[in-house]
């Protein structure tokens, strides 16, 4: 079913531009190629008939003034007739008799009308004849006859036509190249365009070059323009909103946090006077960091800033990430752990290498059980430089693999006070220096259960071992 849709699809979606062109110039150069061959084929043919004609009455009145038989040259051979040679018959004056002939193997009778005709002797090649008729003068005289092969001329007339079009049916191959390499060169302007397009994402919606677009394709690429300035602004508003929403926020969470403080001293340390406190200074801490997470988000989803970036330590990068997170390691009792085998630069900026393995080690750091570890390793996969972090969790159930870069998505089961946007913005920071985020369960073999988050790095970057 599936396949018959594509199929119906396929053949309902208009031809390529260039084979549009190919086709109707073939079909052109075949009509003009037929029409010049039908027009020679009418105008030559009458030319030969014409001329034919005359012939054949220039040789019968040469004849006619005869008032005996002479004797006439047989003609060598048969196949004469298909080169047009003439047949001259010379009948007695009733014309009941036939006195002479130059091929007596014709069965053409004298025709009782005189002037031209057509006379058709069976069915095959080599029975239709053209014959001429002269009128008789006097009684006693001769009467004359002469018969010509009718495929002879139709042959010439063919041959004529087809050789009148040929110039055109030969050049049409040449015609076909000109054009396939006018089109190329024509479309080369609109592949350029489509790359233009392909590169372009939600963060760099930058317009569309014109200079070397045809003016037919102008409008369509100032229509597309219109819309990618009209895509950035509806991005900017929305960014702008988060920012805006965000600081705003922040105030009066900073004064709650602060009101809090201050009466931490007045609530009894047990009880559930307590307990509530301390839920609503959860509440509280997690509100704090949503909002700096889309804070942080909304800073990843900006155009990237277009000036070069000092190449960063990545391994040093790395132990800052983890010392950041040793306040949160220690509270649950977790062992972090770093190894770095390679000596790696990244050209990006610090603060946005930071997003990226921040998010992720303190995502680990959630999830993972108390009492075990968190291992972050800088190694190098296939050649290709990697950093790992690997956490002693519950794992990510298979069917919900797919989601968890989703914005606010939170598997089930997923550790207090999380907010589901840290996975997103690692991905969106990372995206935009030409990394990767992949996730996989560990296997019992690796001592799972867990995750492994792992960072592909540029290509391009060196790789050099310590």
């Amino acid at each position: 079913m599936i396949d018959a849709l594509r199929a119906s699809r396929a053949w309902g979606r208009p031809h390529s531009l260039r084979g549009q062109l190919l086709w109707w110039l073939l079909t052109l150069h075949l009509i003009a190629a037929g029409l010049t061959a039908w027009s020679a084929y009418v105008v030559y043919g009458r030319l030969v008939h014409n001329f034919m004609d005359d012939q054949m009455r220039l040789v019968a009145e040469s004849y006619t003034a005869h008032h005996r038989p002479p004797a006439l040259l047989p003609l060598p051979e048969a196949a004469d007739l298909g080169r047009g040679a003439f047949v001259l018959q010379l009948w007695s004056a009733d014309g009941t008799t036939l006195l002479a002939s130059s091929w007596p193997a014709l069965t053409v009778p004298l025709q009782t009308q005189t002037g031209f005709g057509d006379v058709h002797t069976g069915t095959g090649t080599g029975t239709d004849w053209r014959v001429y008729t002269a009128p008789g003068v006097r009684k006693d005289q001769l009467r004359v006859q002469v018969v010509q092969s009718d495929d002879f001329r139709r042959h010439r007339v063919i041959r004529r036509a087809l050789f009148e079009g040929l110039p055109i049916a030969l050049l049409l191959p040449l015609a076909m190249l000109i054009l396939w390499i006018i089109v190329t060169a024509a479309s080369r302007s609109l592949r350029a365009v489509a790359r233009d397009v392909v590169a372009q994402d939600e963060r760099s919606l930058s317009e569309l070059s014109v200079a070397r677009v045809p003016e037919e394709i102008m409008p369509l690429v100032d229509a597309f323009n219109g819309l990618l300035a009209r895509l950035r602004a509806a991005f900017a508003t929305q960014r702008r909103f988060v920012q805006d929403a965000a600081h705003e926020l922040r105030s009066p969470i900073a004064a709650i946090t602060l009101q809090i403080e201050a009466l931490r001293p007045h609530v009894a340390s047990d009880g559930d006077a307590a307990q509530r406190f301390a839920q609503l200074e959860a509440g509280v801490t997690r509100a704090r960091r949503l909002v700096d997470q889309l804070l942080s988000l909304s800073r990843q989803e900006a155009p990237p800033s277009t000036s070069a970036a000092a190449p960063v330590d990545l391994a040093a990068l790395l132990r800052d990430s983890i010392g950041s997170l040793m306040v949160l390691a220690d509270q649950r009792g977790v062992d972090v752990g770093f190894e770095g085998q390679l000596y790696q630069l990244v050209d990006a900026p610090a603060s946005e290498l930071r997003c990226v393995f921040d998010n992720l080690i303190d995502n680990a750091l959630r999830y993972t059980k108390q009492g075990t570890a968190v291992d972050v390793r800088l190694h190098a996969v296939e050649g290709r430089p990697v950093v790992d972090v690997i956490d002693h969790g519950p794992g990510i159930p298979s069917d919900l693999m797919g989601r968890v870069f989703d914005r606010f998505f939170r598997a089930p089961g997923a550790a207090a006070g999380g907010s589901g946007l840290g996975l997103s913005i690692a991905q969106a920071a990372a995206a935009r220096h030409g990394m990767r985020i992949a996730l996989r369960n560990r296997s019992v073999d690796e001592g799972g259960p867990g995750v492994v988050a792992r960072v592909y790095l540029p290509v391009q970057l060196s790789v050099t071992a310590n």
